[in-house]
């Protein structure tokens, strides 16, 4: 099967060539879709993502999707627009469905945040824009991350999470999200969950 993976904000395809060559080895085909939120506007990186879409809508043949943080919300903000795609089954890892505090606290606090991300970083604290978000219409399944800090001192408190995203803020009505004792930035490289997507896309 042909499967495209979505690396999360400031990240690069590399930090996928782990899950890549675990589905390869498992007999599927796997691309990859690059972006730079501090080069490119949300707009240009969801339109070149559309017409990636629509170039594997083409082939006619069932395609499976996996989009690691901000690259689940393109992915789902993607699909609606190539109706001709044939989802076999979207995952998402540490993607979140609500406006992430994390996000809130670095582009209050932390200036470079701002530089770094631009419309990216804008998009993860509004409350409308998650709002807007899509319905997910395929065969979904959300993943999240347990290994992050929780308690007194942390700002989860004592919400599990990945340390980015807590569990609270993945989780999205009618679809049941699956957990691994991961952090948010190698979430993908956990040989379990691997181990999951391998089955779920081969099923």
């Amino acid at each position: 099967m042909q499967l495209l993976l979505v690396h999360g904000l400031g990240r690069t395809p590399l930090s996928l060539f782990g899950l890549g060559a675990a589905l390869r080895n498992a007999g599927h085909h796997v691309r990859y879709f690059g972006y730079s939120p501090t080069l490119e506007p949300l707009a240009r990186i969801l339109g070149r993502l559309r017409s990636h879409l629509s170039k594997l809508a083409v082939r006619g043949h069932p395609v499976g999707l996996v989009g690691h943080s901000l690259g689940g919300i393109l992915l789902r903000t993607a699909i609606p627009a190539v109706p001709g795609l044939r989802v076999h089954h979207f995952a998402t890892l540490g993607t979140p469905t609500s406006v992430p505090r994390m996000a809130v606290l670095a582009w209050n606090w932390v200036p470079p945040f701002r530089l770094w991300t631009r419309d990216c970083g804008r998009f993860l604290t509004s409350r409308q824009a998650f709002a807007d978000l899509p319905p997910i219409t395929v065969p979904f399944t959300p993943i999240a991350g347990t290994a992050g800090p929780c308690g007194r001192y942390s700002p989860f408190q004592n919400d599990p999470n990945d340390g980015v995203v807590s569990v609270s803020e993945a989780e999205l009505p009618g679809h049941t999200l699956t957990l691994f004792p991961a952090v948010h930035t190698w979430i993908m490289d956990h040989r379990h969950l691997q181990n999951y997507l391998t089955e779920l896309f081969t099923s």
